[in-house]
């Protein structure tokens, strides 16, 4: 949340004693003598509030008031006033002011109407930038593509843990896209506008950290594989988590957490403290149907940056993928889609006298023998992943000559 406080009042003497207070609170003053000293500090994106003299040589609060009304209505702006002006100071919040003190005033009363405005003016920033997301459409939607209930459900955890503000620790199998997903929910944050930086953890300092800390302010900072973050860094970072750092940050790994904290690898505290907001990304064994769908979305892409038309994908190329394990996940998926879009992939050659109803009948083959793969052999299992009837699930088993006792572990 942003600290800034802009301090307008022509007494120097008083300027000083309001920003100390201000400082000692953790608040940051930006002090002016008067309106046009403040006048260029006064926008529709400042992210703080305006502290102001009513009574002032020249250009006063009033005037102050209207101009910022005028750049942003929605932009706090708090009025100091003397004992005899408390009427026209209340005239003054009747034209929007957020409020108005009576000098000298309390620090603890002055503090508390900062607060208040600080965090009025965050929401309404937050808001719109919020609004301009939804405008520019839906990053989750956009980038996380799968129509599997796993894939809506990673897409409904992002868009959740987006607007936490809190750290968020994304783990998954090697090759399903860590970094991806953390980009989607900076993007599907309030500070999306902001930078997104990444960074490798095993190559970090603490200086190195600090400095990754400050380009990412305000944004989002991805650290990737956080396990590997030398000791003294994950110390440091830490620290910053605690003391209120205004990076937010996410951190990834595709490594047994509970397994590195054990061997000393990852600080437990850190971990706890990332583990709050934790986002998993399903394996593509675990989502099989969603294999066609990412393929023909890498398929599309790869052509159009080749500037090549997109090559026919037929149901013996979608059972080929089918009968795969994948353990690359989706990089190895869009590997095999670029070199398949390329000409270059090493396929079975088509049988050309199988008509539709036979390739789909490979297709669906390899859909009951990865679903069997999964379970175990367990066919019970199987068809309930597969979301089918028993009967309906043994008497496709038999049809296929598929022996789901050959799927389990010797």
């Amino acid at each position: 949340m942003s600290t800034r406080v802009l301090l307008v009042d022509d007494d120097a003497a008083v300027r000083d004693a309001l920003a100390q207070t201000l400082e000692l609170a953790d608040l940051e003053p930006v002090t002016a003598g008067s309106f046009v000293a403040a006048k260029d500090l006064i926008t529709a994106d400042f992210d703080g509030v305006i502290l102001s003299d009513l009574r002032m040589p020249g250009r006063d609060g009033f005037h102050l008031l209207s101009y910022a009304r005028a750049q942003d209505a929605d932009l706090p702006v708090i009025l100091l006033t003397g004992e005899g002006d408390i009427p026209t100071a209340m005239k003054a919040v009747g034209q929007g002011a957020f409020d108005f003190l009576e000098k000298p005033c309390a620090p603890a009363d002055l503090l508390a109407v900062l607060e208040r405005a600080l965090k009025t003016r965050r929401l309404v920033l937050d808001n719109r930038r919020l609004r301009a997301l939804i405008e520019t459409g839906d990053p989750a939607a956009r980038m996380l593509f799968g129509a599997s209930q796993l894939a809506e459900g990673l897409r409904a955890r992002v868009r959740r843990v987006a607007v936490t503000e809190t750290e968020v620790l994304v783990t998954g199998a090697p090759g399903t896209g860590i970094s991806k997903v953390a980009e989607v929910i900076h993007l599907c944050s309030a500070r999306s506008k902001a930078p997104f930086v990444k960074r490798a953890a095993a190559a970090l300092d603490v200086a190195e950290l600090s400095e990754a800390l400050e380009t990412a302010r305000s944004g989002s900072l991805f650290l990737d594989e956080i396990t590997q973050m030398p000791a003294q860094a994950q110390l440091s970072l830490l620290e910053a988590l605690e003391n209120g750092t205004e990076t937010r940050v996410i951190a990834g790994s595709n490594r047994d957490l509970a397994a590195s904290v054990e061997a000393g690898q990852l600080n437990s505290e850190l971990y706890y403290r990332l583990e709050v907001t934790p986002v998993r990304i399903p394996s593509l064994s675990e989502r099989p149907e969603d294999i066609p769908i990412l393929f023909r979305h890498y398929v599309a892409q790869a052509s159009e940056q080749a500037g090549l038309s997109a090559p026919e994908i037929t149901p013996q190329v979608v059972a080929g993928l089918m009968a795969r394990d994948w353990p690359g996940n989706a990089r190895a998926l869009m590997s095999e889609a670029m070199r398949f879009s390329l000409g270059l992939a090493e396929e079975a050659t088509p049988d050309t006298n199988l008509g539709l109803a036979e390739q789909m009948a490979q297709v669906e083959q390899s859909l009951l023998e990865q679903a069997l793969r999964r379970a175990e052999g367990r066919a019970v299992v199987a068809a309930e992943a597969l979301q089918l009837p028993r009967k309906t699930f043994y008497d496709k088993l038999t049809r296929y000559g598929i022996r789901a006792e050959d799927y389990r572990e010797k």
